[in-house]
Formats: C-alpha cells, sequence, structure tokens
C-alpha cells in the first residue's frame, strides 16, 4: 500500500535473513523520500528472531527510529491478517516531524507521584509535543495508574494506541524499540513540531434513548438518574425500542457518560462508553465500569455490528471535513482483537472503511487487548474498539 509520505507491507513468510533484508529494501525503494519512522508489529512466532529483524530493518530499510510491538494480528492497508503468522512494517516520511520515542517500565509508573514526573523523564513539556502514539504490554504495567499519571504530566495532549498481544492463553508480548526487545512495560512516542497526530476512538456504539443527568451516586453505583431510580430510566428505554432494536440491544447494552459537559450538544465520539455491570430492581440502582459524578450526562448505548459500523463511519467522515485534503501522512490502527471477523462476519472491515473514506494512506496497525484512545479532550483505555492515530500537516 503506497501513498505520497509513507509505504506500508506485509510479509507472509517465516524468518529469512536474506529475503527479510530484499523485503525492507524494496519498501525502502517505494518511499521517495528520507525516512523518519518505522512501525513494526509481528506475530508471536517471530520472538526467537526479533532483535535480528530490527536490525534488519533498520540497516536495510534505512530507518532512524523503529518501535512496535508484537500481535496475533496484523493490520497493513485495507487489509486485517487476523490468522497466520508474519509481520507487518511501515515507513513514514514525516517532514519538519520532531519524533522522540522513549520506554517506560512498572517502576517508573510507581515513582511517578508528581505532576511533572514525565515531563522529566520525557526531557519534553506539553508544548514540545503533538501528541503520544503509545505501545505497551497489558501483563506487567498498571496501565490506569500509567495513564493516570500520564494525563497529569500532558494534559490536553492526545494519546493513541494499544496494547500488545500474543500467543492466546499466555502472558508474554514483545515491544520494540529501535534495536531493544521489552517483555514489559511500554513505549511512548511523541510527535511534535509541524506534524500532529490526531484521529478518532470508535468504540463500536450507537446512542439510545434520551441524555440524562446523573443525580445521586456511589462509587461506580449510579442509584438515580434525573432523580428518578436509575433501573427505572434503563427500564424506560429499553421499552421505548422497537421490537427489532430491543432484539438488537438484549445483551448489548453499555452506558455512555459525557466527558466535556460544555459542549453545545453531545455527538458521537464525546461519550465514553462503558460496560452495564448490573442492576438492581429491588433498590433501583446500576452498577458501571467507571465512576461516575452527580451533574455527568448519561445516555445508554448498543454495541453491536451494525452500530459499530455508523459509528466508524460517522466518526471518519467527520475527520475527513476537518482535516481536508492531502494532510495526511499516514496512520496507525490499533483495532480490538474482539473486532475484526467475529464481530463484522467479513474480513477487513475497519481497515476497508479508513481507506475508503481516507485514503490511499500508508497504515499499519495491529489487533489489541485494550485500546488507548481520546473521548472529550481526555486520554482512556477502552475496549472493543478502533483507535486510529493519524499523522497530519500541522496548519499555519
Amino acid at each position: 500500500m503506497a501513498a505520497a509520505n509513507s509505504v506500508t507491507a506485509h510479509w507472509r513468510g517465516g524468518f529469512d535473513e536474506p529475503a527479510l533484508q530484499a523485503f525492507a529494501l524494496n519498501l525502502r525503494r517505494q518511499l521517495a523520500q528520507p525516512v523518519s519512522l518505522g512501525l513494526l508489529f509481528m506475530t508471536p512466532s517471530f520472538f526467537d528472531n526479533a532483535g535480528q529483524i530490527l536490525d534488519i530493518f533498520r540497516v536495510h530499510g534505512e530507518i532512524p527510529l523503529l518501535l512496535g510491538c508484537s500481535s496475533s494480528g496484523l493490520i497493513a492497508g485495507a487489509q486485517e491478517i487476523e490468522e497466520g503468522d508474519g509481520l507487518v512494517l511501515g515507513l513514514y516520511s514525516l517532514p519538519g516531524c520532531a519524533l522522540d520515542a522513549s520506554y517506560f517500565s512498572q517502576s517508573d509508573v510507581d515513582g511517578a507521584g508528581a505532576e511533572d514526573y514525565w515531563r522529566l523523564q520525557t526531557s519534553l513539556e506539553p508544548t514540545d509535543t503533538n501528541g503520544w502514539l503509545v505501545f505497551a504490554d497489558p501483563f506487567h504495567l498498571d496501565m490506569s495508574s500509567w495513564l493516570s499519571s500520564w494525563n497529569r504530566s500532558y494534559p490536553d495532549v492526545p494519546v493513541f494506541g494499544g496494547l500488545a498481544s500474543g500467543q492466546p492463553g499466555e502472558e508474554r508480548t514483545q515491544l520494540y524499540l529501535n534495536g531493544e526487545v521489552y517483555e514489559e512495560g511500554g513505549i511512548a512516542l511523541s510527535c511534535g513540531g509541524e506534524v500532529a497526530l490526531t484521529g478518532i476512538t470508535s468504540q463500536g456504539c450507537t446512542p439510545i434513548g434520551e441524555a440524562w443527568t446523573i443525580t445521586r451516586t456511589e462509587r461506580n453505583i449510579v442509584h438515580s438518574i434525573g432523580n428518578r431510580p436509575a433501573y427505572e430510566v434503563l427500564n424506560e428505554t429499553f421499552a421505548s425500542l422497537q421490537p427489532v432494536d430491543q432484539e438488537k440491544t438484549q445483551g448489548n447494552l453499555f452506558v455512555g457518560l459525557v466527558i466535556n459537559e460544555y459542549l453545545d450538544e453531545f455527538r458521537r465520539g464525546d461519550f465514553l462508553v462503558r460496560n452495564l455491570i448490573g442492576a438492581d430492581p429491588s433498590c433501583g440502582a446500576i452498577a458501571i465500569g467507571e465512576i461516575p459524578r452527580v451533574g455527568q450526562t448519561l445516555q445508554f448505548q448498543r454495541r453491536d455490528a451494525n452500530a459499530a459500523s455508523e459509528d466508524l463511519l460517522e466518526l471518519l467522515a467527520r475527520v475527513e471535513r476537518e482535516l481536508g485534503p492531502d494532510r495526511i501522512l499516514g496512520g496507525c490502527l490499533c483495532c480490538c482483537n474482539g473486532r475484526g471477523y467475529r464481530m463484522f462476519g467479513q474480513p477487513s472491515h475497519d481497515a476497508k472503511m479508513i481507506q475508503e473514506n481516507l485514503g490511499p494512506i500508508g497504515l499499519t496497525g495491529f489487533f489489541c487487548n485494550g485500546e488507548i484512545g481520546p473521548v472529550g479532550g481526555r486520554n482512556f483505555i477502552h475496549g472493543y474498539t478502533a483507535s486510529l492515530a493519524l499523522f497530519v500537516r500541522k496548519q499555519a
């Protein structure tokens, strides 16, 4: 898949040093400009040879900065490869971009008490970066604590990315940074200078019923909505749906919480979607997978294949309108391993939709154990989400 500033390719073979050298060299030749960045995602079959592959690609792809992670599923161009062994490599030319990558571990997270902790670790101030792309190991890193402290150090700076995956049933992943292979921690790439990092966080849901104000909570328990028992509002919302929509919603009901209450109106992308854990008709309360606050706007959501398609399509159309032509330099798609064929019943759903609406763009990516993306100006960890990071030219 080729574009003016980015090229991507999928390698289907095993470890073959001469062939991988030729693969990297051929991909490099497709890019007219110097390489600024390489993104690499590999299946676990390459664990034993990961260090060698990094060295091969850095030399023969002429890559000054290379990072990525392991995954059981890969994304290249308009193709999602959910089965079989292989790797994908993307090369990006980002003129005027100030790129800076750093590794962090759980010990860093444990010490991240001060607001400026991560700024001291990375030597970057919030004004030095336009956005972060992050890959992390989900088994040996407290992601919630990391993101909470990261948001304090870099308020209002978007973070996109995903959690690495490996062999099903095994708690082993890999992270790659230049010539180093890590099996825990995280890697953060800062995108500054004349290139911004923007994108979408598609949570795969459509709003149902009305938007309400939360009026009484206790930790993650919502007791009342609009001064009525929360269960009563939930039951009324479900009963108001057409029978066909009730059938779609059964077992697929979630809660959306508005993050930025200062908007004139709430649209897709303004709601943080979280699980509806339970409901108790006897006391009228519902339990959700987030700590809500009194006064926060809530709207119930439905998640299924059709809703996920509608959500992604609308968000892509919004990005296309906002960015205009010729500003996208390339992208990275971090897609939940619960999406793909198992959700949509067809291959390459998300990648194809991105290319149809924004492409052709050089696109790499992988299937994740969790996704990172902003909602309402704040960064969160998600599930069943497509987090699309786009490298774009900054406007004057």
